[in-house]
This record gives structure tokens, C-alpha cells and sequence, in this order.
């Protein structure tokens, strides 16, 4: 039991301390997003999630970076495609780039 309870404590520290920073390492990276050690090395060779590489080595990424990256391709809720369909039928226009 008192296991269990140290446990639950290194973990609130732990994401805690990782609340409070700007700049991310590869393993807080991996903690924010819940992908694995592998997948987040191959977004990072393949360019597809921003990332910093100050000395060629170790490899940062800023936080606020990555909450956007995560936020891109939103899908829409069924009742704002609703919306946008009752508004494409009276006014008869979209809005620009098709987005809702």
C-alpha cells in the first residue's frame, strides 16, 4: 500500500514539474503526448512535429509548439457541420477554404 502511495506521489512530481516548463526534452515530449520513444524519433527524422537541435545533439521542443501541432486537422462536431450546412442554404455561400 504505502508502494502504491509513493508511486501516485513520483507521478503528480513528475507531471508537475513538467506543467511548469516551456522548454521540453524528448521525455517530457513523450509524457505530454503519449506516444511512444519510436514514433516520436520518427516524427522528429521526418520533420513532422517542430523541434529544436541546439548543439546537433539532444534534441528540445517548445511547448506551446507542440499544443498546437497537436491541435491541427480539427474535426468538426456534427452540429457545426449542421450549422454551416443551414447557413451555406440561406445564404448560399461558404466560408473561405471550406472550413466550418
Amino acid at each position: 500500500m504505502e508502494e502504491k502511495i509513493l508511486d501516485q506521489l513520483s507521478r503528480i512530481e513528475r507531471y508537475s514539474l513538467l506543467a511548469a516548463k516551456n522548454v521540453l526534452c524528448f521525455e517530457d515530449v513523450t509524457l505530454l503526448t503519449g506516444f511512444s520513444k519510436s514514433h516520436l524519433y520518427k516524427l522528429t527524422c521526418s520533420h513532422q512535429i517542430p523541434h529544436y537541435k541546439p548543439n546537433g545533439k539532444q534534441i528540445y521542443f517548445d511547448r506551446t509548439e507542440i499544443e498546437d501541432w497537436m491541435k491541427q486537422n480539427r474535426i468538426a462536431t456534427v452540429q457545426e457541420i449542421d450549422q454551416a450546412a443551414t447557413n451555406y442554404v440561406v445564404t448560399g455561400r461558404m466560408k473561405k477554404g471550406g472550413a466550418v
